[in-house]
């Protein structure tokens, strides 16, 4: 099948008991034995296994052309659940350019309890090979990276990573299994907040690890997720399955619209620069035509100007939201670096733009506007 009809129709089986084509909502916390004591019909209390997240974790797992998925309560719970996998003394080498959230469960969480951790440019291959210890059981990255869109290899660090014996872990979250599959690329596991795109209506929370194989190390990941509970529940499983199924359509839709918008904005005065990967001039775009179909909805830019500027220009704002998150229907905006904290790299300068579904015409003159101050 095509990715548009796995969207479709893994995990939205017809319901054998009233024919329903709309999945029905299981929201029992504990499941019926059998007089001998067994569960023939495999559920037994819902931190274990609950039917919509069954459903749920065979459609992530057949996006993503994996053998499993696991589903969490959010997608730093999934990423916590990674690097919770791995053993204390572990050295994990992970991209310099991540997602604040995970950094700071890298830094806060497991190097105290244990973890060794090494941020680095993992788009530089000869850094990445000289950074590979003994002990190196995993290299984490995340592309395109959040805010500043950096691409990296996927099959390269994959090829250093297993000549290495480690792992590679994919945050697939900006471009959706639609656009990229790190798994085909030579990945191990990838991870997504699915409360982004694939959620698709800022209405729901969640995460997920899909694992090329069903191995030690994904029994490990389930185990830590059923006895640690960061379960997700069965409503907002059953939302986020139903989010999937226009997940094709909306993501091409953003894709085509944030790729016109970088082209305005790299031509605005007002604009410093422009940072998405369908540009020529983007450093990864050689890359990106190589493992991605599209270039996604996501895109980030400077300000000429300072902090102040940057935020008074969202003030003018009237269509885009100033608020985080990111893959929602409606165009998100926000600036990062006051997110991130005074610890951030990011340009005080930068904001960054989740395209949603309005009219591409709308949102060029809503940012022109506020630009120029019209």
């Amino acid at each position: 099948m095509k990715f548009e009809t796995k969207a479709i129709h893994l995990g939205h089986e017809v319901d054998p008991l009233t024919g329903a084509i709309a999945a029905p909502l299981h929201l029992s916390t504990t499941f019926e034995r059998e007089a001998d004591g067994s569960y023939p019909r495999g559920h037994i209390y819902s931190r274990l296994s609950n039917p919509n997240r069954d459903a749920l974790e065979r459609s992530l797992a057949g996006l993503e052309n994996g053998e499993g998925a696991i589903a969490f309560a959010s997608g730093l719970a999934a990423i916590t659940n990674v690097f919770q996998a791995l053993l204390p003394g572990d050295h994990v080498i992970a991209s310099q350019d991540l997602y604040h959230g995970t950094t700071h469960i890298l830094q806060d969480i497991f190097e105290p309890w244990g973890l060794e951790v090494s941020f680095i440019d993992v788009t530089d291959t000869s850094q990445l090979e000289g950074a590979i210890q003994p002990n190196t059981k995993m290299i984490f990255l995340e592309t395109p990276s959040n805010p500043l869109l950096k691409i990296t290899d996927i099959a390269a660090v994959a090829d250093i990573a297993h000549k290495a014996g480690a792992l590679c872990v994919c945050d697939n979250t900006w471009a959706t299994p639609l656009l990229q599959r790190p798994l085909d690329l030579g990945a191990d596991i990838v991870v997504h907040s699915t409360t982004k795109y694939f959620g698709g209506h800022s209405d729901v929370l969640g995460g997920a690890t899909i694992s090329k194989v069903k191995d030690a190390f994904f029994d490990r990941m389930r185990m830590l997720q059923q006895i640690g509970g960061a379960v997700p529940a069965p409503f907002d499983c059953w939302l986020v399955l139903r989010g999937i199924q226009t997940l094709s359509c909306r993501m091409k839709n953003q894709s085509e619209s944030a790729f016109a918008i970088a082209k305005f904005l790299q031509k605005h005065p007002h604009v410093e620069k422009v940072y998405y990967p369908g540009l020529v001039d983007h450093p990864g775009h050689d890359i990106v035509l190589k493992q991605m179909s599209q270039f996604g909805g996501m895109l980030s830019f400077q300000i000429k100007g300072n902090k102040e500027e940057a935020l008074a220009f969202t003030g003018r704002l009237k269509i885009i939201r100033r608020a985080t998150s990111l893959g929602g229907v409606e165009s998100l905006i926000e600036h990062r670096a006051s997110i991130e904290g005074p610890n951030s790299k990011t340009p005080d300068n930068l904001l960054r733009f989740s395209v949603g579904l309005e009219n591409l015409d709308d949102l060029l003159t809503d940012l022109d506007t506020a630009l120029t101050h019209k």
